[in-house]
Order: C-alpha cells, then sequence, then structure tokens
C-alpha cells in the first residue's frame, strides 16, 4: 500500500514538474461568417502534435516543449491558414484562426500524378480530391460507386464490390476493366495492369474509415508519373494518426440483409512518431437475392510513421480477405425497336433485385488445373486474399535536394466465380441442343418443367465463370531524386515492379429457369429418356462456346521505367512543366488451353453422356511466353494563374498501357515482342480553367483523346477488341455553399467516336454523350440530410449502334442525426426509386416490335440502410 501510494506521489510530481517545463496551445475556429468549425485540425508544422476541433471550435494542444513554432489549421472546405506562435514553459498562448471557404479545395495540396506537391489552383492538371465525409453523402454501397462522383469518370459501378468497368472522358472500355487508368493506395498501383480477366484492380481494393482523402486525376502527367496509367489515376490515400481521433459505426439493411462494422483510430505517440489503425468487417445477401451469405469478409490496415528534421519514414501492412457476390449480365425483356427500346422485368425475374445465383447452385465439380478433382464454392464470388507491406521514406538532403522512395510487397491470390447467362431461350430450345430433337426438361426433383413452375416458360444455359486466382503477387519500388533550383525543380526517377499473373479457368455448363429468386436446376432428358445432365450440370466445360475456356497461365511481367520531369517557374503567374518517361516490360511464361478426355467426374463407375467429353487443361501442350516491349510517354503543361483565385491550364501528354493475359488469346508470335503489339497508345490535349469563390468552386476543362489499340481478348464474347477511337468533350466541376445549402456537381460530355474496322464512324459502346451527378446537402442545425442525383444519357450497347440502352438517372438520400457531440445515427437510401439503369449488353440489337430476351447488366435497386457510430476526438 504504501508502494503504491509512493508511486502516485511521484507520478503526480513528475507530471505537475512535466506541466511546468511545457506549455499550451488553444484558441478557436470559424468561418468568415462567423460559424464553428467542428471536427478541423490543428498542429504544428514538422512534429505529430496537435488536435481537432470540438464541437464549439475550440481546440487545445498540451505539453509543448518551449519555443517558437508554425500554427497550420485545416479544415475540408475551406483553405488551410498557418499562423506563428511562441510558447512559453508554463504559459498557454492563444491562437485563433477565420478560415476562408474553398469548397471545391482549389487550395488543396495534391500528390498524385504531379512531380512535385502543390495545391490544385497552381497545378496544370485536372484533379479531384473526395473525402470519407463527402463520399457517404452519395450513400455509395460499392468502392466503385464513390467513383460516379467524379467528373469525366465512367464507372460502370453494377457489378458487385469489384469486377468495375473504369474509364475516362472517352477512352474506350474495350474489353473490361479500368485498362487506361491505374486504381493506386498510397501512390503504388493494386495491379500494374487494370484490365486483368476475373482480377481487375477493384477486387482487391476496399474504401473504409482507413481513408483520407481520394486523388483522382485525368489525363494530364498521369501518362508519364505511373506506368500503364495514361487515362488517369484514382489514389486512395491513408490517415496516418498524425491527430488523435478515430470512429467507430454498424451499418445494417432495413429492406436488405447486411451487416457491416468499420473502425479507425489513430494517435501520436509522441511529438515526432504516430500510428493509424483500422478495417472493417461485413456479412450478408447484399441488394439481390442470392439466397445465401453472400459477402463475408472484412479488411484490417495499420501503419507508423516517424517524422524527423527534413523527411519521414512510414511502414504500412494490409490484410485483406473479403468474399463479395459478382454480378454478372443477367436477363432482361426488351420490346419496340433498337432505335426506341423498351426494358424492363422478365415476369418471375426483377431487374433491381434479382439475381441468377442461387442456393441450389452453390458449388461447382470438376478437373481442376493439375487434372485432379476439385469443388469450388459457388459462394466465395470474388474472393481477393491480399497480404501487403509497405514503407515510405522521404529525406531532404541539403542544397534543395531530396530524395522519395515508396515500396511495398502485395502477396494476392484468390478466387473468382459466378454464372454467366450465355443464352436465354425456350425450354424445348434449349433441351434440343443438348440432347437432340425430342429432348425435354424436367427439374432436378423430377417434376416437369413448364410455365406453370417456372412462371415465364424460359430457360437458362449458364457458363459457371470458375477462376482460381494462383497467384497475383506483385513487387513494387518508385524512387526518385529531386533537385530545387529555386525557379526551376527537377526529378529523375526509376520505377520497378514485378506482377505475377497466374490463373487457371474451370468452367462448367448448367440449365436453370429464369428466376431472380432461387433459381432451381434444370436436366435434360434425350427423346429416349436418356439423362443427359446430374443436377442441372450439362457439360463439363463449355461445349456452346467451343470448349474455349479450360486454361492455365502463369507469366511474370517486369516493368522498368525511367523518367524525367522539371517544373519551371517562368513568372509569378506562369508555371510550366515537362515529363518523360520510358516504359519497359520483359514477359515470360506459359500458358495451356483446353483438352476433351473421357472422365468419370462423379466415381460412379459409369460415364454418363456429360462424362463423354470432359474439358481439362492440356498442361502436356503449353506455349511459352517470352518478349519484350517499350514505349514513350510524355507530357507538358502549363497553369498561369490569373490573379489568387483564378487560374487557366493547358496540357498535350501522349501515353501507353501494355496488355497483360488479355493478350495470350490472340494466336500471336508470343516469343517476339517486335510484332507483338503489346502496347495500345492514346494522345490527349486539355485545356482548363479553374475559379475560386468566396463561397464556391468552378473548375471547367475542355479534352480531346486520340485511342489507338492493337486489340485484347474479352471472354464475354470470345472476340478480339481492336479499334482507334477519338473523343473530345467538356469536363465541368462546381460547389457552392449556401450557408444552410451546400450544393456540388459535375457534368461530362463527350462526343467520341471509332475511327477504324468496320464500325467506323460509330460511337464506342456504352458511351453516353453525358454525365452527371449534383449533390445538394443541408445543414437542420448540427443534423445533416441531402440527395444525390447521378445518371446519364442513352448509350449504344455495341460498336455496331443499333440497340439503345436508354438514359436513366437515380437518386440517392442520407439523413443524419447527432445524438451527442460524439454519437449520430444516419439512414442511407441507394436508388430510391428504384429505377432500372442498363450500364452494359452482351446483345447488340433486337428484333423490332416483338418481345426479346437478352443479357445486360443493370445498376443495384432501391436499398435502405441505418448505420450507428460513435467519433473519438
Amino acid at each position: 500500500m504504501v508502494v503504491s501510494i509512493m508511486v502516485l506521489l511521484l507520478f503526480c510530481v513528475f507530471g505537475s514538474v512535466h506541466a511546468q517545463n511545457t506549455g499550451k496551445i488553444q484558441g478557436n475556429l470559424v468561418d468568415t461568417d462567423g460559424a464553428v468549425l467542428i471536427g478541423a485540425n490543428v498542429y504544428i508544422k514538422g512534429t505529430m502534435m496537435g488536435a481537432a476541433t470540438a464541437n464549439d471550435g475550440s481546440y487545445s494542444i498540451k505539453s509543448v516543449p518551449p519555443g517558437s513554432y508554425t500554427l497550420v489549421a485545416q479544415y475540408i472546405g475551406y483553405k488551410g491558414d498557418e499562423k506563428a506562435v511562441t510558447v512559453a514553459a508554463g504559459a498557454i498562448a492563444t491562437v485563433n484562426f477565420t478560415l476562408k471557404s474553398d469548397v471545391l479545395g482549389l487550395s488543396e495540396v495534391i500528390v498524385t500524378g504531379v512531380v512535385n506537391p502543390v495545391s490544385k489552383i497552381e497545378s496544370s492538371v485536372s484533379i479531384s480530391t473526395i473525402n470519407m465525409r463527402d463520399a457517404e453523402k452519395s450513400a455509395p454501397r460499392t468502392t466503385a460507386e464513390i467513383f460516379r462522383t467524379i467528373p469525366g469518370i465512367r464507372s460502370e459501378a453494377s457489378g458487385g464490390d469489384g469486377n468495375t468497368n473504369i474509364t475516362v472522358r472517352g477512352v474506350p472500355i474495350s474489353a473490361g476493366g479500368s485498362k487506361y487508368l491505374q486504381l493506386q493506395e498510397d501512390g503504388l498501383p493494386v495491379f500494374q495492369f487494370g484490365d486483368i480477366a476475373f482480377a481487375t484492380a477493384d477486387i482487391f481494393l476496399r474504401a473504409d474509415y482507413n481513408l483520407a482523402r481520394i486523388e483522382a486525376i485525368r489525363g494530364g502527367s498521369a501518362s508519364t508519373l505511373a506506368s500503364n496509367s495514361p487515362a488517369g489515376i484514382i489514389n486512395f490515400i491513408s490517415k496516418t494518426g498524425a491527430i488523435e481521433g478515430g470512429s467507430v459505426s454498424t451499418t445494417t439493411g432495413l429492406d436488405y440483409k447486411s451487416n457491416r462494422t468499420d473502425f479507425e483510430y489513430g494517435s501520436p505517440l509522441s511529438d515526432n512518431l504516430s500510428f493509424h489503425i483500422g478495417g472493417f468487417f461485413r456479412q450478408g445477401e447484399g441488394p439481390r437475392t442470392a439466397g445465401y451469405t453472400a459477402n463475408y469478409g472484412g479488411q484490417l490496415k495499420m501503419n507508423i510513421t516517424k517524422s524527423f528534421d527534413g523527411g519521414y519514414g512510414r511502414v504500412y501492412f494490409k490484410f485483406l480477405d473479403d468474399r463479395a457476390i459478382a454480378y454478372m449480365p443477367m436477363p432482361l425483356k426488351v420490346e419496340g425497336t433498337n432505335d426506341s427500346p423498351d426494358w424492363g422485368s422478365i415476369n418471375g425475374y426483377e431487374a433491381t433485385s434479382g439475381t441468377m445465383h442461387s442456393p441450389y447452385l452453390l458449388q461447382n465439380l470438376g478437373l481442376g488445373a493439375d487434372g485432379g478433382l476439385r469443388r469450388a464454392d459457388v459462394a466465395d464470388g470474388m474472393h481477393p486474399i491480399s497480404k501487403a507491406l509497405g514503407f515510405e521514406f522521404s529525406r531532404e538532403l541539403g542544397n534543395g535536394w531530396q530524395l522519395d522512395n515508396r515500396a511495398r510487397l502485395a502477396l494476392n491470390s484468390g478466387r473468382f466465380i459466378s454464372p454467366f447467362p450465355a443464352e436465354i431461350g425456350t425450354a424445348q430450345g434449349l433441351a434440343e441442343s443438348i440432347a437432340g430433337a425430342g429432348a425435354t426438361l424436367r427439374y432436378a426433383d423430377g417434376t416437369a418443367f413448364g410455365s406453370g413452375n417456372a412462371g415465364n416458360g424460359l430457360a437458362l444455359r449458364i457458363h459457371m465463370f470458375d477462376t482460381e486466382l494462383n497467384n497475383f503477387n506483385n513487387i513494387v519500388n518508385d524512387f526518385k531524386v529531386s533537385k530545387d533550383f529555386g525557379k526551376m525543380k527537377m526529378a529523375v526517377g526509376y520505377y520497378l515492379s514485378q506482377q505475377s499473373i497466374s490463373m487457371s479457368w474451370l468452367w462448367n455448363s448448367y440449365l436453370t429457369d429464369v428466376n431472380g429468386e432461387d433459381a432451381k436446376m434444370v436436366d435434360v432428358y434425350a427423346a429416349d429418356g436418356t439423362k443427359f445432365s446430374q443436377n442441372g450440370l450439362y457439360a463439363y466445360g463449355v461445349p456452346a462456346w467451343g470448349n474455349c475456356c479450360q486454361r492455365n497461365y502463369d507469366a511474370d511481367y517486369l516493368t522498368m521505367a525511367p523518367y524525367f520531369a522539371a517544373d519551371v517557374e517562368m513568372s509569378e503567374a506562369l508555371n510550366v512543366d515537362l515529363s518523360v518517361r520510358l516504359d519497359n516490360g520483359q514477359v515470360n511464361g506459359h500458358f495451356a488451353g483446353a483438352v476433351q478426355t473421357e472422365y468419370d467426374v462423379n466415381n460412379d463407375g459409369v460415364i454418363s453422356p456429360n462424362e463423354e467429353s470432359v474439358s481439362a487443361i492440356d498442361n502436356a501442350n503449353t506455349t511459352p511466353v517470352d518478349y519484350e516491349y517499350d514505349y514513350v510517354s510524355f507530357s507538358f503543361g502549363g497553369n498561369y494563374q490569373l490573379n489568387e483565385n483564378k487560374a487557366v491550364f493547358a496540357r498535350y501528354s501522349r501515353g501507353g498501357a501494355a496488355k497483360a493475359d488479355r493478350l495470350l488469346f490472340s494466336g500471336l508470335p508470343y516469343a517476339d515482342g517486335t510484332t507483338l503489339n503489346a502496347k495500345d497508345m492514346i494522345d490527349q490535349a486539355e485545356f482548363g480553367y479553374k475559379h475560386l469563390f468566396s463561397k464556391g468552386g468552378l473548375f471547367v476543362t475542355g479534352f480531346m483523346a486520340n485511342t489507338t489499340e492493337e486489340g485484347g481478348y474479352e471472354a464475354t464474347t470470345q472476340k478480339i477488341i481492336e479499334n482507334d477511337y477519338n473523343a473530345i468533350g467538356l469536363e465541368i466541376e462546381g460547389a457552392y455553399d449556401l450557408g444552410t445549402i451546400d450544393l456540388r456537381g459535375g457534368v461530362t460530355y463527350t462526343k467520341a467516336e471509332i475511327t477504324s474496322g468496320g464500325n467506323d464512324g460509330n460511337t464506342p459502346r456504352r458511351q453516353p454523350s453525358v454525365m452527371y451527378n449534383l449533390i445538394p446537402t443541408v445543414a437542420l442545425g448540427e443534423h445533416t440530410a441531402g440527395l444525390s442525383l447521378i445518371g446519364q444519357t442513352k448509350a449504344y450497347a455495341q460498336d455496331s449502334n443499333e440497340l439503345v440502352m436508354p438514359a436513366y438517372m437515380f437518386v440517392n438520400a442520407f439523413f443524419k442525426y447527432q445524438v451527442t457531440d460524439k454519437l449520430f445515427a444516419s439512414v442511407n437510401g441507394n436508388n430510391i426509386l428504384d429505377a432500372i439503369g442498363i450500364t452494359e449488353s452482351e446483345e447488340g440489337a433486337i428484333v423490332d416490335n416483338q418481345v426479346n430476351y437478352v443479357r445486360a447488366r443493370p445498376i443495384m435497386g432501391r436499398s435502405i440502410s441505418l448505420s450507428l457510430g460513435y467519433n473519438f476526438n
């Protein structure tokens, strides 16, 4: 007892002495109207010491050693400010800030796609920033849905949490994924190639409370400051714990089955050391009626940062293990004409809530990559597993020299499995295509198949897209040395990455009825009664597509890219910059296609009709891959600042994107990179105007993009897509703060055209003329409510420009209720009017004035969720 009392007394004495030897900084933050700014960050420049403002706008930084400092105040939507402060031992220094509005963040310093950190208004690139607070206003259900609010970005966010087609400013989506746009985490690519079939980069990327902000650059110097990113970069930047704080929330679906918990916390550990940790876990069926737990898993991320005079070092870790359902195109009904179609649901299959996924189709049995039996769980969906370790280092070397290095090792693997609708047809037609004339269908339980059972008399040929992501490891390093000469800054860098792509395609064929909820398996019987399928599985392989797609490939892609950049201050108003990059690629590996064999898959001692020709991977006859490629990218531009709040800029760029796995289908000379056409090039120009108002901001950019493509394989059509394209357009981003009402949005006009081949002069498929978003929010005291209106004009389903996908707009809504200064509740509605919006269609034409059944992918229908959360400050 005596010892405990003495320890307590010593602690109190030490604390008292420590307090007497240090001082405190305190104050308040308000805007120009005198309104308090809650949650703003105030910190001592060059240290880890800081605080966030409370509900009354006050802040307090304790235990500050005596000395003179620069105090920085920052708040989202306002210009940051700096003030000098002197702290004396045992004294309190009071520093108040009045911040000016900057709703578009034109004064924010950006780090993505630029050589040196610079504010938006001083940069010669088109870039937008989104923080999690703004992202939540659009009530996104997936990571890719956040991108739909970025001007110029076309995100076809209808496939679930991954497998999204993403592009920029009329640059084509010729196959899938994000071929010309790179997704990054903390300045390094998630994958070196954004359009890997069944392993798109967004499958391995999640937005959660770890996210400090998203920076999205369109065109510009993205061509030269990253590899395979000529159209743009979307960079997820993590919190680092420089300011103490955190949050936790739980979200549950009110009209769909879903539960998710997010958490994050960060704090300085000393005046030069900080950490941050966070993540999420979720489980549920999702917005469509899968009939089983289709989303299950989560993510954990953490980092620790050490600052020192003239720089910092950071180590970070990520673990992702998350199963997310993959929505493929689905059966829809189209009537009317190609020019004026009427899209809608099929009886028994709701376009906005139905899915082909079913509790009756939860396994896929067949031969594995090594020829042995294997069984896959369809509930895995998109199942990324990623373990990443990275570090950042920045150091001023003196005399204007600086060294920067970013590196990361990511061990990636997983699975992609989802039913794809190969054909919608009548029961009789599909039965006879499998078992000949007179064939019939019955449900797997033996009951007769008929319109009374299925509800519409239709059947569906399913190709199970079952792919093992064996090895997608990558190691990336970006090294840069820069020199500040005063009026000129120069940088030389060397980028190195190795991306492994090892994947096995193990597809089978099934028949089901056309039902958007609990679709049932259908068996085929020949006219003589012979059963041609087992529980709906009629082929081990995909004979309807010529057994194309049992395959295995294993290749390593080495990318080496030296680059140079210079930024010159020609005058106080004019800055010009130039950058050049030389990408060199080396590819080594092999791939193998399919071979047919007889195999007793179910091991019953009898060769059934569906076992007479089983697809296996022909490992005895692999095709070697050994080639090299190179290309030069460049970008030059200038920014002229008309005054403190206005600027114009212009830029011209040429950049490339190399092909990866999609090249390994086209029968080309894989040992000769000189004739392989391993890269596609884009030439771009842009001219822009930026204007910061007292209560708003405007960012207007005119653009042009010419794309030269050499072709790539698309699995769903088994075609090589090879076109050249031209696009011109106008991109507008704006925001205005009316006090209690905040209004922000964007609109992009694009006139795109195919300039080669049989579709010369046509509009590229799925490219609308206008995309737009409008997000009004209103402050109701401490509470907030808002809407987001997102839409586009009509687009053609395919390059042939026949079938039209109609214009659509959907509305999201949210209401956030501040229970206390830290506890909140919010209700979020996504697509609250349950609109049908078609993002892609396999069919490019219909028969006019008849009922047509097509395969298309619509946006998800109405879903409403409730969140409860707590903020730590």
